[in-house]
């Protein structure tokens, strides 16, 4: 995910053009200082790979892990009932079923994180180029 963001940072680059006849020297500086007043004004540093603004979701449930659990109970259960073998391959069953589940809610809530952080960088990284056009704007350039 963070390869995605990081390609995504660099899919919005912006050009600069020197509208006051500035030389190269110039212009380097000046995109320097507007890079760290930019940076310093978002919050936001387009050279660092992009961090996760909440933690990632925890993985819940395996099919697996619910055969097993399913299993034992249903195990308990028939001893009760008298059949524990075939209470373990229902309860096997019904294990699977929600440990799969699990795993597919599992699945949508890290897909839902995802999409969160890369919203975030995106506006994170808006409110950068903002701030950084802005800067040369001011020392007279173009910015688009």
């Amino acid at each position: 995910m963070v390869a995605a963001l990081a390609t995504d940072a660099h899919a919005q680059q912006l050009y600069v053009y020197p509208a006051k006849g500035q030389s190269k020297d110039q212009q380097n500086n000046d995109e320097a200082a507007c890079y760290r007043f930019g940076r310093d004004q978002s919050g936001f540093d387009p050279m660092q790979a992009p961090q996760a603004t909440s933690p990632e979701p925890q993985t819940r449930g395996s099919v697996g892990g619910g055969l097993l659990r399913g299993a034992l109970l249903g195990t308990a259960v028939g001893a009760i009932a008298g059949d524990a073998g075939k209470g373990a391959a229902i309860g096997a069953v019904a294990g699977g079923l929600f440990g799969g589940m699990r795993r597919h809610e599992s699945r949508v809530d890290q897909q839902q994180w995802s999409d969160q952080q890369a919203a975030n960088n995106q506006q994170n990284r808006s409110n950068y180029n903002r701030a950084y056009a802005a800067c040369l704007e001011g020392r007279g350039y173009t910015v688009q």
